[in-house]
């Protein structure tokens, strides 16, 4: 028996395109909160706004990670 299962994905497109938004979300959420603490400071809030939109990326990966584990395919 193997110690890990081979995970062949699923052929549902609802199941599919939520696991293809949950990690583009988690990853372009983390990218864009890396790259607002590069940017200069503006006294516009231009890069509070940057970072909430990563941020914000993040837990809606995150949170549908979580609803993902809880559905069910075929």
């Amino acid at each position: 028996m193997a110690f890990f299962k081979k995970y062949n994905g699923t052929t549902d497109k609802r199941l599919l395109r939520i696991e293809r938004w949950t990690w583009i979300l988690i990853y372009g959420g983390l990218l864009t909160s890396v790259v607002s603490y590069f940017m200069p400071a503006n006294p516009d809030g231009g890069l509070n706004a940057v970072l909430a939109c990563g941020l914000l990326a993040v837990a809606t990966g995150v949170a549908l990670v979580i609803v993902r584990s809880r559905l069910h395919g075929e």
